[in-house]
């Protein structure tokens, strides 16, 4: 089946990919969305559980942080939870001091560059590499943050569309016995009351 043949090719290009650079390890922002529980099973496969770390990163209080942990617990992976609140306050009071009011757009757009360098801060503890879980369909309409979700060291689903996604995930999920509602579960990225559908209108 197609699904297969992707989840194969995807899991020998993950583990191809990280060992190259000599890490054994990778980790992953787990928002308990499709996106990030996809890649933390194909690193899985690919590399072993325990050479997978999870890091859930709120951003204050996240309605939704029972499905990252439970994305976590189920698939077994070393996780752990990092609050950027006062991290992504600290920017946003300094340029407010420094230089004036913060506009719309860096109160969007910063929390997600936060979660990326407390990905990036934690990868040489654990010598892993950071994983980009942004896909095609994303990129495709520019629903990605520079410096934030669109970065990684190595992108294992940049090349497939929400649909492929859905399909390799639906599989995976049967697999490893995970709740198949958390791969059909509206988009939305924690950090707004507003789902990625009604972001983009």
């Amino acid at each position: 089946m197609i699904t297969e043949q992707i989840i194969n090719d995807c899991t020998a290009w993950i583990a191809k990919r990280v060992h190259g650079t000599g890490k054994q390890k990778a980790i992953i922002g787990i928002s308990g969305g499709k996106d990030s529980t996809v890649c933390a099973m194909l690193c899985i496969k690919a590399l072993g559980k325990e050479n997978v770390i999870g890091v859930m990163l709120p951003n204050g209080a996240q309605k939704d942080i029972k499905d990252s942990i439970k994305v976590v617990e189920t698939l077994g992976i070393e996780h752990y939870t990092l609050n950027i609140e006062n991290a992504n306050q600290a920017i946003c009071d300094e340029i407010a001091l420094q230089v004036g009011p913060v506009c719309e757009d860096t109160k969007i757009n910063t929390p997600a560059r936060v979660r990326m360098t407390m990905l990036f801060a934690l990868s040489p503890m654990f010598n892993a590499l950071v994983c980009n879980t942004c896909n095609l369909s994303e990129d495709t309409v520019g629903y990605a943050t520079f410096g934030g979700d669109g970065f990684g060291s190595f992108s294992p689903i940049s090349k497939l569309t929400t649909d492929e996604i859905i399909a390799i995930g639906d599989k995976l999920a049967e697999e490893f016995n995970l709740d198949s509602s958390l791969i059909h579960k509206t988009p939305i990225d924690g950090l707004q009351p507003l789902s990625d559908e009604e972001k983009l209108g």
